[in-house]
């Protein structure tokens, strides 16, 4: 396809796989391709992202700005990634290495933070001046971005949401009752609680994954319902330290626990129990672009 409208590529970084995009102007896909994600070595992987590059600009016919989403951040310190679970990646100098393949600067963002631009950009949080993007996966991960900009921090941690505990504890939500350690070294965190792995590990022995207890839910089973009426208030009392920190207009939920559907009826009136203000307007929504925000965020890092 030639598209000489196409400006921006961008990658999505994955354990399993490698996902890269090209938009046009006006954001629309007009290229994409996906491939394993190599397992020998982090040359294989730079040399992996670099060919999708050069095939996506051939496929429109232009050459594009280059935007990467990942998990982990690089250090402002060293500028090496650290927090990635391609573990081989670890330490290295990705960006480095990669602009040396491609001859030219890249962007790198950790892939929440790529969720977020993405939704706030063209997505659920278009026309906010402030979203809060939290992804729901396997872990809980967040990202800010006010006036159409990344907050990245000191530290390039801001929005590292789900290690910080669950707030309000009840007293089986405490240390040594029901409170589950996290890789982090912490005990308790809001990841532990709310991740998609996290919501199946506290219901009954364990062996239930979040979508059939959903639907068990759904069915009648007055077990799962109230179950899932304390993940809500546990989401309600996670996001309430979000708006009691920064206030923002939208915030946008992504990942596989996005998709439970009756969060976004039930959650919203929970909210003015915990956020220090008479009056609560902030927009929970569910993303617009799917699994797709994560690419789409990191060709939008230009």
């Amino acid at each position: 396809m030639n598209s000489p409208t196409a400006v921006r590529i961008g990658v999505d970084l994955g354990g399993t796989k490698i996902e890269a995009i090209a938009l046009s102007r006006i954001g629309t896909i007009v290229w994409r391709e996906r491939v394993a994600t190599p397992n020998t070595s982090a040359a294989s992987i730079y040399d992996a992202i670099a060919a999708l590059v050069l095939r996506g600009e051939k496929a429109v016919g232009a050459s594009c700005t280059v935007g990467i989403g990942t998990p982990g951040s690089l250090s402002p310190r060293t500028g090496l990634l650290r927090g990635s679970n391609t573990v081989v990646l670890n330490g290295q100098p990705i960006k480095q290495e990669i602009e040396s393949r491609l001859a030219r600067e890249i962007r790198i963002a950790n892939d929440a933070n790529c969720f977020a631009l993405s939704e706030a950009v063209d997505g659920a949080g278009k026309g906010a001046q402030s979203v809060f993007g939290v992804i729901f996966g396997t872990g809980c991960g967040g990202g800010i971005v006010i006036d159409g900009k990344i907050q990245n921090g000191l530290h390039a941690i801001a929005g590292e949401w789900g290690h910080n505990p669950l707030p309000w504890p009840m007293d089986d939500e405490l240390k040594g009752k029901g409170a589950l350690d996290c890789y982090c070294g912490k005990s308790g965190c809001i990841e532990t609680w709310l991740s998609g792995t996290g919501i199946a590990k506290h219901f009954l022995d364990g062996s239930i994954a979040t979508k059939d207890i959903v639907a068990r839910a759904a069915g009648g089973d007055a077990v799962a319902e109230d179950y899932l009426q304390r993940v809500e208030d546990r989401i309600a009392r996670a996001l309430a330290t979000v708006v009691n920190l920064l206030d923002p207009e939208t915030i946008v939920l992504g990942g596989g626990v996005s998709n439970i559907d009756r969060i976004y009826a039930n959650v919203p009136p929970l909210l003015p129990k915990y956020v220090f203000s008479e009056f609560v307007e902030t927009k929970v929504l569910k993303n617009l672009h799917g699994d797709s925000s994560g690419v789409r965020g990191a060709a939008w890092l230009w």
